[in-house]
């Protein structure tokens, strides 16, 4: 489903959602609609009305009196009544909204210069979450897909009958966590962490993406969620588990060993084209007075030790985002190592996971 056009609703027209929240939000929307109609008709109606009985060519006769405590009353007492009315279901669907009591299952949703990362509370998974659009599409070179700029990598996974609670924050700059089905759309401000919920009644995927503009990479910020029934949910958490565990066996297990050059090199030039080419350029040159070069810098050629350190820290202040937590030791390494040899660099220089390891624990 995709935003601004959930189902076969107008465009035009706020989405009404597939949870129990997001249908009350839709009618709530509706009735203060509907009331401000009957307003906008009752007000304007009675000035239309005036003007046409009591135009100057008609010659009329101006009232003589000057005010009307009555009609002071009137006009003061029925719109706080109307408002009292609006403000009465309004508060109950915010407090509705708000209360994340009782959730089943919790997910740690962080936001970062520009991805999303999704850890789940009671189970050992966490993962980041990117945009899949092929760059082919985005240049213009493929038509669009159906979903362009709303399809990630890996989607967030949700069990269906479920309250399920989102802590949302970040860990750079402000960004916004939202999907119009399920009326959620809540700010990630770094260093405070925000509240939201959800009960998804139906399998299916649903579609949102940042609605904070967070940089220039704002627009390829998507969120896709997938609810799926508990049963089948519970094994994909399960074989998640599972895979995440392997994998940390198998990091430990490579540190003890090497990887030759054409592996790393291989690896490295997937993960820099993916990670870390949209800012620094295919060819390495960066893009002068915005992103730095990487081809023949000091930094590259002669210091290991903070090639490492940016890469794996990042450089505050800058778009320079952290990578340390986002790729393995493997890949940390062969990234590295393809920036110290690539684009006539030639340091020679052949970064393992061990080395990378013992860095980030020093």
């Amino acid at each position: 489903m995709l935003p601004f056009a959930a189902s076969a609703q107008s465009s035009l027209n706020l989405t009404q959602g597939v949870t129990e929240i997001s249908q009350r939000v839709y009618d709530l929307h509706m009735t203060i609609f509907y009331i401000c109609c009957v307003i906008g008709v009752i007000v304007f109606g009675a000035m239309f009305v005036s003007m046409v009985i009591h135009r100057k060519s008609k010659n009329p006769k101006p009232a003589t009196f000057h005010e009307n405590v009555k009609v002071e009353i009137i006009w003061t007492v029925i719109p706080f009544l109307i408002l009292i009315g609006m403000a009465i279901p309004a508060t109950q669907t915010l407090f509705a909204m708000e209360d994340t009591s009782e959730a089943e299952v919790t997910v740690l949703v962080t936001g970062s210069q520009w991805k999303w990362h999704y850890k789940y509370f009671d189970h050992d998974v966490e993962y980041f979450s990117l945009l899949a659009t092929r760059q082919d599409q985005i240049n213009n070179r493929l038509d669009k897909g159906e979903n362009y700029l709303l399809e990630v990598d890996r989607p967030l996974v949700i069990p269906t009958d479920t309250k399920v609670r989102f802590l949302v924050t970040s860990d750079d700059v402000i960004h916004s966590w939202w999907v119009p089905d399920f009326a959620v759309k809540k700010d990630a401000n770094p260093g405070f962490i925000n509240e939201a919920w959800t009960k998804v009644d139906e399998p299916g995927i649903y579609r949102g993406q940042c609605a904070e503009l967070c940089g220039k990479d704002h627009g390829f910020m998507p969120v896709v969620v997938i609810a799926k029934e508990p049963a089948e949910y519970q094994a994909w958490i399960s074989e998640q588990e599972a895979i995440q565990k392997q994998a940390k066996e198998e990091e430990q297990r490579l540190l003890s060993m090497s990887m030759s050059k054409d592996e790393l090199m291989e690896l490295g030039e997937r993960i820099y084209l993916g990670s870390c080419a949209a800012c620094h350029q295919p060819s390495g040159e960066g893009i002068p007075g915005v992103f730095p070069s990487l081809k023949g810098t000091d930094m590259v050629l002669n210091d290991i030790d903070g090639h490492i350190d940016i890469v794996v820290n990042g450089k505050a202040g800058t778009a320079m985002q952290a990578f340390g937590n986002q790729l393995s030791l493997r890949e940390l390494a062969a990234v590295i190592t393809y920036e110290r040899n690539a684009w006539g660099n030639n340091t020679g220089d052949l970064i393992q996971a061990a080395d990378v390891n013992k860095f980030m624990n020093e």
